[in-house]
């Protein structure tokens, strides 16, 4: 299995997808010749506006992307695929499709079985077992939390250590702590922006330059850096 799983899409100040191009044309060292992209997650712009921006941005690295939504059978599109990329946008609403669609199972058994994944917010929420580590509004019913469980942890993508100035609500690491406290058994990895996870020859990686949090019931938060092991998230 191979997962490329990215906090964010952009950091501030930086071209779209600009800090991850570098590790998805590493890790995209196969056939490319027939990327699947999902755009379900957008909300106020369209799919062909979302592939078109993804595609800008990956053209510089020699790859293209081709949109689920312009396919009449999308089971089929993803038993076809050579690569699959998720986006970042709403992760509600990107259940609610992959579970309207029926994607939810062809996408697991075309991961399982070797095909390459890219997701980025979003699109790295639905690769854990649930959404309910989202930072999302749930603004439509997703008929059900669980996700693609491609990962036995839980990723809670762009994560933040303070609230911004004059915020009075709860911090995300208090968040995490309600979900922990009704969740004991799963691990949850605050991923901050401009960070990654690979997932490669079962060996889990942390690319970049900043620490992940590591949340588990019963256990103090811990921080780890890239050149830390992460294989424990994998051991069930």
């Amino acid at each position: 299995m191979k997962l490329l799983l990215l906090s964010n899409s952009t950091n501030v100040g930086e071209d779209y997808l600009g800090y991850s191009k570098k590790s998805v044309k590493e890790f995209l060292d196969g056939d490319t010749s027939n990327i699947i992209f999902i755009p379900y997650a957008a909300v106020t712009f369209s799919y062909d506006e979302y592939e078109e921006k993804v595609n800008t941005a990956w053209k510089k690295i020699g790859l293209q992307v081709k949109g689920i939504h312009h396919y009449n059978n999308p089971v089929d599109s993803i038993n076809k695929a050579s690569v699959i990329v998720i986006g970042g946008g709403n992760t509600w609403k990107l259940t609610k499709l992959l579970n309207e669609y029926q994607l939810m199972d062809c996408i697991k058994e075309k991961v399982k079985s070797g095909t390459p994944y890219i997701g980025w917010s979003a699109g790295s929420n639905v690769a854990c077992p649930t959404l309910k580590t989202t930072n999302d509004m749930p603004i439509l019913y997703p008929n059900g939390f669980n996700t693609l469980n491609l990962i036995p942890f839980q990723i809670n993508p762009h994560y933040l250590d303070d609230n911004p100035t004059g915020h009075g609500g709860e911090t995300r690491e208090q968040r995490i702590e309600e979900f922990i406290k009704e969740n004991h058994q799963i691990f949850v990895v605050g991923l901050r922006e401009g960070s990654i996870l690979k997932y490669e020859n079962n060996k889990l990686q942390l690319l970049g330059n900043k620490f992940a949090r590591i949340f588990k019931y019963g256990e103090k938060p811990k921080e780890l850096c890239s050149s830390d092991s992460f294989d424990f998230l994998f051991v069930k």
